[in-house]
């Protein structure tokens, strides 16, 4: 996976040159796992694979952006990417990742069809690490197919994490959208979003809930936080990110937070209260 600079994220309606990466498919064993290590501020090309990837950080935060969206991937967690899927991957904060390659046949009914973050296990994150530290062509019948075996389903019982970014694909909307990545601040009421692609409120809010799945409200919570969640990774203090995210205080935004991710994944408990507001 080649690594190139930093770069902010265009929101494009369509990638760039995909290429596809070998490096999976060039070991016969159903399921293989890679070790790396990316710096703060590391981004991949746009790239596909022919297996299901799963991405796992053990460190930092990992951003994968698509053509439908935006998933972050904070550490603990892992993301599953369908089979021939242009992405491209962003760290913030100093990455350590782990990549698995898993052949259909060994899915079976649980191939993914779109992309999903999933909580990870402590017996995943130990087979994971296991595997990636032993042979690629390991025995299938020894301890790695072992290995494999049991990530496979660890995978499949996994709990889905609802922390995607989706991006609604009508051209004036996902102008918007990405007006918006760029500048999470940007604060105006319904009608004044409406204006911006010029409809009434009453169609601005289907259309947004028809293309994203999610209320306009939910879509702009999420955004704010997942910015927050990259900002702090990449070293800015709590403080700085609420302001950077349109927040008028940290403990706007560490409610915001709570509210939203209490079931799903916080940031570590110090990290929320260094910025508090007294």
């Amino acid at each position: 996976m080649q690594i190139l600079t930093k770069a902010p994220y265009s929101g494009q309606a369509e990638p760039p040159t995909v290429d596809r990466l070998p490096l999976d498919e060039e070991t016969p064993r159903p399921v293989t796992v890679l070790h790396q290590a990316f710096r703060s501020g590391a981004k991949t090309r746009w790239h596909s694979h022919r297996r299901t990837e799963l991405l796992h950080a053990s460190g930092g935060l990992l951003v994968l952006h698509t053509e439908a969206g935006t998933w972050t991937v904070p550490a603990g967690h892992a993301l599953l990417i369908p089979a021939d899927v242009p992405h491209e991957l962003a760290a913030y904060g100093c990455c350590e990742m782990r990549a698995a390659f898993l052949t259909d046949e060994v899915l079976g009914e649980a191939v993914p069809r779109n992309c999903r973050v999933i909580a990870v296990s402590e017996l995943l994150d130990v087979t994971l690490r296991a595997l990636a530290s032993g042979p690629l062509l390991y025995e299938p019948n020894g301890r790695g197919g072992h290995l494999a075996a049991l990530i496979v389903e660890e995978i499949v019982g996994a709990t889905e994490i609802h922390i995607a970014l989706p991006m609604p694909r009508a051209p004036r909307l996902r102008k918007l959208a990405r007006d918006m990545v760029q500048k999470p601040a940007l604060d105006l009421d319904l009608d004044g979003w409406a204006e911006q692609v010029g409809v009434s409120r009453s169609t601005f809010t289907r259309r947004f809930r028809a293309e994203t799945g999610l209320s306009f409200a939910e879509w702009r919570r999420r955004l704010r936080i997942l910015h927050t969640l990259t900002m702090q990774a990449d070293g800015m203090s709590l403080r700085e990110a609420a302001r950077s995210a349109g927040y008028r205080s940290p403990n706007a935004l560490r409610d915001m937070m709570r509210r939203t991710l209490a079931t799903t994944v916080l940031p570590p408990s110090g990290s929320l209260a260094d910025d508090a507001v007294h």
